[in-house]
């Protein structure tokens, strides 16, 4: 969007560093009014969705121009030089109040009157007529409104609006016949449209009745009849030409006329079961026996399954239009089809309408008489109040961004209530307490896969849960930020409890975790961490296996009791005994695996031993130094690349996957990811006692590791005369 031409270009504008980048201050109403000028480079954001973030949804509809489901930088720009326009003072957007005072609205432009005018008719129809200020629930209740009046500006009259018993009762036939649109207040009624194409139909419909009546001599040969008759006709007009046809081909070959009929066959098959006139073989049948030349006789020799239509074609088409008789010829046949041909063309012009229903002389009532130009006389009347009933909605509009507006430019132009933490930021969904912890960054996903394939580039530990409420169908997912302590407690299946923004609380579940670095402590530990874990690892399978080759060789010395009692009951000899008894051990391979066991424990004696000699043989001084350079070697590393990474916190791509578009790096650094994520600790002055009448009896083990570790170090320097050196220096 182009910025504003009227936008003032000489503002001075303010703004502080936070995250590592510049954001623009909004204090002040000026600041807003002058928003089209401030380059949209320098915003934070340029979109974000409509919904799946903590903001009232009736809000971001309101600015939605073009009800996408996202709120872009044009949108927010409109609604902030709209809002301004109506204000007589813009410092009234910094207030925040749920309340828009009257004399608040500047009154000095036809709109800003329109909605000043509309304010008091809703304060008026809810009985507040001497209020001063109208408040967001005032403007809630607009259904109000337009019930209290047929006419409300939408061009849609319901019932209700007519005078007189007659319009109301076209009204109640145009939404029977053509169906109803619904009003602003959600009654159903007639639109300018409706009316329009019910007429034109009953125009089309009478006009159509009337060729026929003008014609009826050649449309109508029987009148009102006409249509049953026609029907009647058309109904037996496969048969007749099936039974003319086959008497035709009996004339053309007289051998013909046999095969022509049915075969005997087909009576004795329907004599093995018991029929009925409807039979569909029976109907199958021709009209009569097929002969040369015969007609069809319409008294005798009629099939039973066609004889009532038959004598219906007799009694109301052929003796009507032909005259007493008792059969009908081919020739005549064709006479009375040529009698309904202007009958089917005409039908065939029949106009596609429901109003058939209403009848004929209904319809022409309708067409002939005032009662269109009296619905739309309705309809023009509810038009004129457009303008007054199209700003009650914009009271409401604008007393909602009175009050919301400053603070969703603080969490799209700016992140101001996200950095400075006076307030939660529109995209945190809430608080997750797991693992000693509460996490405040947390936000909505709609598909935890979908999202963690952009989130995962924001290098921060991110849990997703999936949230549920006990007894209820409502679930939600959410993506928790961990930005302090550690991860060892931090798995799959692990359950916490989540408070959204309205104070909930849910039963969250771990079911996705995306791994990066938390803190330098967590990675500074992380070697020593690792080297115990394979330390520990490799003990149990240490154990594992001496307690497996135990086992065996207790297996070896029972099957060596037994094998000789079992060869003399068995008369096989007992050499047998030790192939048996390898079938389940490997003796050697197990031996081989000590041996490699004790090898890598004398190598690491070795290297142990060598280390701390050349440990002794250090200066006092420098010994020191050597502890702080083996840490430094051990733990620099890890230490290193988790404090780039934490560097390189990003919150956009999390943003992003919800639906964003983020337009600076939002960086999270270690102090300020600290304050995210708060960590368990004991109230202020909180009294605490040390003593455990549970606790673990352990042996003192460090001390004996210590005393034994200061023994040896004396004995070798004591080795070394380096004591003695050191005691005669000071001497």
């Amino acid at each position: 969007m182009a910025q504003a031409e009227t936008a003032p270009q000489n503002h001075v504008w303010r703004f502080f560093r936070a995250g590592g980048f510049d954001q623009v201050r909004l204090d002040s109403g000026d600041d807003i009014a002058a928003l089209a000028s401030l380059d949209q480079k320098l915003w934070v954001a340029l979109a974000c969705p409509t919904r799946g973030i903590e903001f009232d949804e009736r809000t971001l509809d309101l600015i939605d121009a073009d009800h996408d489901g996202r709120v872009r930088a044009p949108d927010l720009l409109a609604a902030a030089e709209w809002t301004v326009g109506l204000l007589k003072d813009a410092n009234d957007l910094t207030l925040g109040r749920a309340t828009l005072p009257l004399d608040a609205i500047a009154d000095g432009t036809p709109e800003g009157r329109e909605i000043l005018a509309s304010a008091r008719t809703i304060l008026s129809v809810l009985g507040k007529g001497a209020a001063r200020e109208i408040t967001i629930e005032d403007t809630a209740a607009i259904e109000r409104i337009y019930d209290a009046t047929a006419f409300n500006g939408d061009g849609v009259i319901p019932i209700e609006a007519a005078e007189d018993g007659a319009t109301r009762a076209a009204l109640g036939e145009i939404i029977a016949a053509i169906g109803a649109v619904a009003d602003r207040s959600g009654r159903p009624g007639v639109s300018q449209e409706t009316s329009d194409r019910f007429f034109t139909e009953a125009e089309a419909y009478a006009k159509w009745q009337d060729e026929a009546q003008a014609q009826a001599a050649s449309i109508l040969p029987l009148g009102e009849r006409t249509e049953a008759a026609a029907a009647t006709l058309t109904a037996l007009d496969a048969k007749l030409a099936d039974y003319f046809t086959r008497c035709r081909l009996a004339q053309y070959d007289p051998r013909a006329a046999e095969p022509l009929n049915p075969p005997l066959s087909a009576y004795e098959a329907l004599a093995a079961q018991a029929i009925a006139p409807t039979d569909a073989e029976v109907a199958a049948l021709p009209l009569a026996r097929i002969e040369a030349g015969r007609p069809l006789s319409l008294k005798e020799g009629i099939n039973p399954a066609w004889a009532e239509s038959v004598e219906r074609l007799r009694r109301e088409v052929v003796v009507p239009l032909l005259g007493e008789r008792d059969s009908l010829s081919e020739e005549a046949w064709q006479t009375l089809k040529a009698r309904f041909s202007e009958f089917r063309a005409w039908t065939a012009r029949k106009p596609a309408t429901a109003l058939e229903a209403l009848g004929i002389d209904r319809i022409r009532a309708l067409v002939q008489g005032e009662t269109r130009q009296r619905i739309d006389a309705l309809i023009v009347r509810d038009k004129a109040l457009e303008p007054q009933m199209n700003a009650i909605s914009r009271v409401e509009k604008l007393t909602r961004l009175q009050r919301d507006l400053l603070s969703l430019l603080r969490n799209f132009v700016s992140f101001r209530d996200f950095y400075t933490r006076h307030e939660k930021a529109a995209f945190q969904a809430g608080r997750l307490y797991l693992d000693g912890r509460c996490c405040e960054l947390c936000v909505a996903v709609e598909d935890e896969a979908k999202h963690a394939q952009l989130a995962t580039l924001s290098r921060i530990y991110l849990a997703y849960c999936r949230c549920t409420r006990q007894g209820q169908k409502e679930s939600m997912t959410i993506a928790a930020a961990f930005t302090a302590g550690g991860s060892d407690n931090l798995m799959v299946g692990r359950n916490g409890v989540f408070y959204d923004r309205k104070g909930r609380d849910w039963d969250a579940t771990i079911i996705k975790i995306i791994v990066h670095p938390i803190s330098v402590r967590q990675a500074f530990w992380l070697p020593y961490q690792q080297f115990g874990r394979m330390v520990g690892e490799g003990v149990q399978k240490l154990a594992a296996a001496r307690s497996q080759m135990q086992q065996a060789q207790m297996v070896q010395s029972a099957a060596r009791v037994a094998a000789p009692a079992d060869a003399a009951t068995a008369g096989a000899p007992a050499a047998a005994a030790p192939a048996a008894q390898t079938q389940g051990f490997d003796a050697a391979r197990m031996a081989g695996i000590f041996a490699a066991i004790g090898l890598a424990i004398g190598a690491i004696g070795t290297a142990a031993a060598a280390i701390i000699t050349g440990f002794l043989g250090l200066a006092w001084w420098q010994m020191p130094l050597a502890i702080l350079g083996v840490i430094l070697l051990i733990s620099g590393p890890s230490v290193v690349i988790a404090a780039l990474k934490l560097r390189r916190r990003n919150l956009g791509p999390i943003l992003d996957a919800c639906g964003w578009a983020v337009n600076a790096r939002l960086k999270i650094n270690i102090p300020f990811g600290r304050s995210l994520t708060a960590l368990a600790q004991l109230p202020p002055r909180a009294e605490r006692s040390l003593s455990d009448p549970y606790a673990q009896k352990r042996q003192p083990w460090g001390l004996y590791i210590f005393v034994l570790i200061i023994a040896a170090i004396v004995g070798a320097l004591w080795k070394t005369d380096l004591i003695a050196r050191w005691l005669g220096g000071w001497g």
